[in-house]
This record gives structure tokens, C-alpha cells and sequence, in this order.
């Protein structure tokens, strides 16, 4: 059994805001993409830039995790992808698996970026029997009679849901009960759990409805102006349900 099972993030011991973490991760990808130049120190407002926050956030949010850079040099990129793979728990193999193998299912088993983050697709599961022993992106297929075994095997603690809505739940319910304790979630559903599991839902019409909701008001906008008339000003306030982009959370939650 992988001792990731048992372990909980540093983070919530330490306080740190749910607002943060979800911004950790994008400063660790604008970090990472500063190493991969060799870029050796990065100050805070080119940080902030490229992870799409303001600094005085960014500053913010690394006190959080210690780090407060050095005046007049800024912050050790090296260190930072460090700090902030260490703080996220990306410094140990997670094991995932996906249960759910259709369009979106197979996209996400081939995706190319789980490894080089810290994740490993150890199982995909479908309840097609047609699809059991195929391979998909490499790895076979296995039938959702084997969910608690390959959990047990694999000692996963995190699973990817990209079931129908209906069959959501009763997925949810099997994985919990075999030992997950962190769900991703893209079913259309709203997953019921018990405390400490920890659910992240992805719903892309939500998502596509918020960009629908800011295009009407851009054109609101527009046709106001084009009157004569001003239009008024949005104040932005900070909130703690804000996602890394200051509006609204990337990911939206169960």
C-alpha cells in the first residue's frame, strides 16, 4: 500500500488559503518554463505577469510558503520550482487512475502532461467489457469489476472521474470506499462525499456560459458607448472564492 494514501498537504497544516494553492500551480508552470531557459532569478512582477496575477498577490502568496526574495535580484527560479513542487506534494509519484474511457476519458489518458508533473496513470477502467484489453495511449483498458483490486495494487489515492452523469455517483461511492481520498470530477454532476475527500469538479459548459455571461456584457458595453453613454466602471474585490485569475475559479468547485 503507497504510503500517499495516508498523506495530507503540508499546505493545510501550514494555513495556507485555498486561494493561494489554487495559484500555486500556475506559478510553478511559469517557473518551470523560465528553467527550461536557464533563467537563474525572476523578479516578482515578471512572475506575476507571466502567471496572469498581480504582484503584490504574488508576494502575497509566496509569505505563505516562506519565500520572500532577495532585494534588488528577485526570486531563485530554481528554488521556487522546488518550494512549490514540495509544497503541492509533486515531489513523490502519484499514482491516478481514470475511470471512464470514452472521448474524454482517452484525451486525458493521452494527455502528455501527467508525468512530467508529478502524476502516473496507473489503470484506465470502463464498464464497456468491449473495451477491456484494449490499449489506450499504451495502457490496457480494464473493466470496472477490477476497481477496488487495482486501487488495492496501485495504492491510488486520487481518481479521475469521466463518466457519464449517471454512473458519476455510483463511481464516486466505489472509489471512495476503496481508499481514494482526492476526485476529479468531470462528470456534469455534483458529486456527494464524505469528509476529508477532497473533490475538484471540471464542468466546461459552466466555464463556457461564465465566457457567454462577460461576452454579453462586452457588447452591453459596446452599444452603451456607442450611444454616448459611459458605461460603468467593475470594481474588482478580492475574495477568497476568487480563482488564479482574480474573477472567477478556474476549477470550478463541487
Amino acid at each position: 500500500m503507497a504510503t500517499g494514501r495516508t498523506h495530507r498537504p503540508a499546505t493545510r497544516s501550514r494555513g495556507i488559503p485555498e486561494a493561494t494553492v489554487a495559484r500555486l500551480p500556475l506559478y510553478l508552470r511559469a517557473l518551470t518554463a523560465l528553467s527550461e531557459r536557464s533563467v537563474p532569478t525572476v523578479s516578482s512582477e515578471e512572475l506575476a505577469a507571466a502567471a496572469g496575477v498581480n504582484s503584490a498577490k504574488l508576494r502575497k502568496d509566496f509569505s505563505y510558503l516562506g519565500s520572500y526574495g532577495t532585494r534588488g535580484v528577485g526570486y531563485d527560479v530554481e528554488y521556487l520550482v522546488y518550494q512549490i513542487s514540495r509544497e503541492l506534494g509533486l515531489t513523490q509519484d502519484w499514482p491516478v487512475v481514470i475511470v471512464g474511457i470514452g472521448n474524454l476519458g482517452a484525451a486525458l489518458a493521452n494527455y502528455g502532461g501527467f508525468a512530467s508533473r508529478g502524476f502516473r496513470v496507473a489503470a484506465l477502467i470502463d464498464a464497456d467489457p468491449a473495451m477491456a484489453g484494449k490499449p489506450v495511449a499504451g495502457i490496457p483498458v480494464q473493466h470496472t469489476d477490477e476497481l477496488e483490486k487495482i486501487i488495492k495494487d496501485n495504492g491510488v489515492s486520487i481518481g479521475v472521474i469521466a463518466t457519464p452523469a449517471g454512473a458519476a455517483q455510483q463511481v464516486c461511492d466505489r472509489l471512495v470506499a476503496a481508499g481514494v481520498t482526492s476526485i476529479l470530477n468531470f462528470a456534469p454532476t455534483v458529486l456527494s462525499v464524505p469528509d476529508g475527500v477532497d473533490v475538484r469538479k471540471v464542468d466546461l459548459s459552466i466555464e463556457l456560459q461564465i465566457l457567454a455571461f462577460h461576452e454579453q456584457r462586452k457588447a452591453g458595453e459596446e452599444t452603451a458607448a456607442g450611444d454616448g453613454a459611459r458605461p460603468a466602471a467593475t470594481p474588482r474585490e478580492e475574495s477568497a472564492d476568487q480563482g488564479p485569475d482574480g474573477d472567477v475559479p478556474a476549477v470550478m468547485p463541487a
